[in-house]
């Protein structure tokens, strides 16, 4: 059984109050938010010893992949958070000298960030690492294993307001 954080012990003593099933789904439930938050933590630790974070990370990805940079606007757009976080994250980045800013020549207004070649170094040494490290924590799953974990949390999902969103056709 999975260890759950105090909060969710707090919550499952007075699931008591509730039917069977419903206290039943509520264990299950902290039980995946203690696994998602314990992949986490283990994550940022292991970014951390580069001096990284999962966002820096995710925009020094986004930049392998991108043969002439990306704006600030793209960067934010490709990595799914505003713009005043992609500015935050990329001083940090620019700090490092994993990342420059350069500044059209056209409009000085206008910039692209591409990495550097530590910051490309860097990017594509980690990938691997991670990939690995990710892949291993589910290496004692067999391919059905995994299938089955995938299509149980699918239908999960589909209960979640996120969930019923994405049900709904883009043209309705």
């Amino acid at each position: 059984m999975i260890a759950l954080a105090q909060k969710y012990d707090a919550l499952l003593a007075r699931s008591g109050e509730q039917p069977r099933g419903v206290a039943e789904g509520m264990r299950t439930c902290f039980e995946v938010l203690s696994l998602a938050a314990a992949i986490d933590r283990d994550c940022a630790a292991r970014l951390g010893e580069h001096d990284l974070s999962e966002g820096k990370f995710v925009l020094l990805v986004l930049l392998d992949e991108a043969r002439d940079g990306l704006s600030p606007h793209e960067l934010a757009a490709r990595a799914g958070v505003t713009r005043g976080t992609v500015t935050g994250l990329l001083d940090g980045l620019v700090r490092s000298g994993l990342v420059r800013r350069i500044a059209n020549a056209v409009d000085r207004r206008t910039l692209t960030v591409r990495p550097t070649a530590s910051g490309t170094a860097l990017t594509r040494q980690l990938v691997g690492a991670h990939g690995r490290w990710i892949g291993a924590l589910f290496s004692d799953l067999s391919a059905a294993d995994r299938d089955a974990l995938r299509s149980l949390l699918a239908k999960v999902f589909a209960r979640t307001g996120a969930g019923t969103r994405r049900a709904v056709p883009d043209d309705a």
